[in-house]
């Protein structure tokens, strides 16, 4: 039975290359303060508009980005897209609907918020090793020379 067609070339080059591979920013997950404006300068009077709940949880999610380990990278335009989708986590925290959450996914995941969108905008979050094991915690190593003697 014939082949399906012809061999391929060994010639051949992947056109679907990533052009991007040797881009990727490393930030530290350890951080030390929290990056961007503070959230009343990034909202100004626009909050005052919200019932005291729903700015609490807003301010809530603004500190998260603000201690958020890529917040390191962010430059001027990055928290300039998150001042623009706070009014529409307020919105969505004082009236759910999915097409306000599909909008704040959008933007979220644009910025690095899941693992996922982390590996595909190329952010390696640097753990730092644990040096020591927190106390009540028995070592691996420790344990194992235990039981077998």
């Amino acid at each position: 039975m014939p082949g399906h067609g012809p061999a391929p070339s060994p010639q051949r080059r992947r056109r679907n290359a990533d052009t991007f591979s040797d881009v990727q920013v490393t930030v530290s997950a350890e951080v030390v303060h929290q990056y961007g404006p503070d959230f009343d300068d990034a909202m100004g009077g626009m909050i005052e508009l919200f019932d005291p709940a729903v700015v609490s949880l807003v301010h809530q999610w603004w500190d998260t980005w603000r201690s958020a380990p890529m917040a390191e990278a962010f430059l001027a335009t990055d928290w300039e897209r998150l001042r623009m989708v706070a009014p529409l986590v307020a919105s969505y925290f004082a009236r759910p609907h999915y097409t306000k959450l599909a909008e704040i996914r959008q933007n979220e995941s644009l910025l690095g918020a899941t693992h996922v969108d982390r590996l595909r905008a190329r952010i390696k979050v640097e753990r730092p090793e644990p040096t020591t094991v927190p106390a009540g915690v028995t070592a691996l190593d420790e344990y194992r020379n235990r039981i077998t003697g």
